[in-house]
């Protein structure tokens, strides 16, 4: 079934997607396009309510349906609280994105805390673990699912390291491309897909964390195409991934980095 055939969108408004952090950045445009394309979708935030009530709004004025609904990945009963609140109120859930992430200021690892490694490793690993594990509960066709797709936020980080900058960060995004290649296998045979995306140099609010918005400008020049991405270029690749026309992909580890 091609996914952009008009025909199809009263099939794909069943359709529900997940998109965790989905309020600003890679996560807000994935959630705008998985919408323009039928889905029904729930923007999970953490902190930043505002952005992610417009959103839902917004989609809902439009023609669309979306709730946004507050959750702490990295937190197991807001994990399981998120879950059953979209069964609730949106049905059963079709897709997960795990795009909720955090990053710190640049830094070499001689100065790295032990409490900035257990924040991003317990919201950048545990949570995307935890979201997919209840993914996998509501999807697997032996708990009477009937399949679905899941697609991890990586980065090029974890090709790269990130040396002088945030090897932290690199390393939680290593952990997520480990976990998208054994998940894929453990539950191919139930219907469910697992892939993840690893964008490049993009320019996002993230950035801000980093202590340097100015980031994507200034290191353009070692991306082979000479410039910085989109969050829509990534939001492209993501919701492709989810779509039926992707159907015989899983354990893929996809590059939206320039060729970097």
């Amino acid at each position: 079934m091609n996914s952009d055939d008009p025909n199809n969108l009263v099939a794909l408004k069943k359709r529900v997607v997940l998109v965790t952090g989905g309020g600003r950045g890679i996560g807000a445009a994935t959630v705008r396009l998985a919408s323009q394309k039928g889905w029904s979708v729930c923007i999970n935030y953490r902190n930043r309510n505002t952005g992610a009530e417009k959103l839902a709004d917004e989609i809902n004025k439009s023609g669309g349906t979306a709730i946004s609904v507050k959750a702490d990945v990295s937190r197991e009963e807001d994990v399981i609280s998120l879950f059953d609140t979209i069964d609730a109120e949106l049905g059963t859930i079709h897709a997960l994105v795990n795009n909720a992430g955090v990053i710190a200021p640049q830094s070499q690892l001689v100065d790295v805390s032990a409490d900035r490694l257990r924040k991003i490793f317990d919201t950048n690993i545990v949570g995307s673990f935890l979201c997919a594990r209840e993914a996998v509960k509501c999807m697997s066709m032996s708990r009477g699912g009937s399949g679905g797709s899941i697609i991890n936020l990586s980065s090029a980080a974890a090709r790269i390291g990130s040396p002088n900058e945030f090897i932290d960060y690199a390393a939680s995004k290593g952990a997520i491309d480990t976990m998208t290649l054994g998940l894929s296998k453990e539950v191919a045979e139930e219907g469910i897909r697992v892939n993840a995306v690893r964008p490049g140099l993009i320019e996002t609010e993230m950035h801000l964390d980093t202590g340097d918005i100015n980031r994507p400008q200034k290191m353009r020049g070692l991306v082979p195409m000479k410039r910085a991405g989109s969050s829509l270029e990534v939001a492209n690749t993501i919701v492709w991934l989810m779509s039926d026309d992707a159907s015989y992909i899983t354990g893929a580890l996809v590059d939206v980095a320039g060729g970097r």
